[in-house]
């Protein structure tokens, strides 16, 4: 069996359910979508103290951001859109960007670079500094108005572009994202040496 990030144990705990965890005590957050297929539901062992439903994703990103907006309560105004193999992420950084999207309309948890950057040749040889002045990492949740997020995914699909992210497809729009800074470790779970780095790092 290959490696299952979102199933793998972290704390004792599946990586989803601990991700799950974090947005059940934000306060900021009335309810969850999780966007994932029947076998990576049945970890989180259903039960919640805060509304929990799960949606089945599309064939890319924003096929699986559209099955979830598409499931949240008729009147809510802001989403959160979070990648379940982030289970770092602390309830604070969570409210905190909530928070600045309800006053900028869209913001992001992100962490400033603060390695040193160089630019390669062709052949993989250093050829050039990189300034890291206002370079950020990107994380999530990243944080949105429901209805600007909407229009970016609309303006998205129909010039055929493909995004990474929603800061992505906001900037697509000409809409500015503000960034909120991570106080906390956010790391993204993608092999079992970020699984071991990410369990070292549990509070």
């Amino acid at each position: 069996m290959g490696f299952d990030k979102l199933a793998s144990p972290l704390g004792g705990l599946p990586v989803l359910r601990r991700t799950l965890e974090a947005f059940l005590a934000a306060e900021s957050i009335a309810e969850v979508v999780v966007v994932c297929p029947q076998e990576r539901w049945e970890l989180l062992d259903g039960d919640f103290t805060k509304p929990v439903k799960r949606v089945d994703g599309g064939t890319d990103r924003q096929d699986s951001v559209a099955a979830g907006l598409a499931a949240l309560s008729p009147d809510s105004r802001f989403v959160a859109v979070h990648d379940g193999a982030r289970p770092l992420v602390s309830p604070e950084d969570i409210d905190r960007c909530v928070a600045a999207a309800v006053e900028h309309r869209a913001a992001a948890l992100a962490r400033r670079v603060t390695e040193t950057l160089k630019r390669s040749d062709a052949d993989d040889f250093s050829s050039a500094a990189v300034s890291r002045e206002q370079l950020w990492f990107m994380e999530t949740p990243q944080v949105f108005a429901i209805s600007l997020l909407r229009q970016a995914y609309q303006a998205v699909a129909s010039q055929g572009l493909a995004v990474t992210d929603e800061v992505s497809a906001l900037e697509a729009i000409g809409a500015r994202v503000k960034l909120v800074v991570s106080r906390h470790p956010n790391l993204k779970i993608t092999t079992p040496a970020d699984l071991a780095l990410a369990e070292a790092l549990l509070p």
